[in-house]
């Protein structure tokens, strides 16, 4: 695989896995919003569902932020490879 001068060029294995892995974030990250959306819309309707929103919000949000990290790490490795 050929680059550009000054690029790294990363091979098809580790474009692959790069590519599995994000695919795993993005659902991980849409199953997390669609527990805090579901959790808003109760609240609307009910107030009483506030707490368990920002207890959802709580757990799941440094669960997000983590999984987008891990991803951030694997993909400035190939970078820097």
């Amino acid at each position: 695989m050929s680059s550009a001068p000054g690029q790294k060029a990363i091979s098809p294995q580790d474009a692959s896995a790069l590519f599995d892995q994000f695919r795993e974030l993005k659902h991980s990250a849409n199953n997390v919003l669609a527990v805090f959306l579901a959790l808003a819309e109760l609240s609307e309707r009910n107030p009483a569902n506030y707490e368990r929103l920002a207890k959802a919000i709580m757990e799941r949000a440094p669960q997000l932020v983590a999984g987008l990290q891990a991803f951030q790490d694997k993909f400035s490795e190939h970078l820097d490879a």
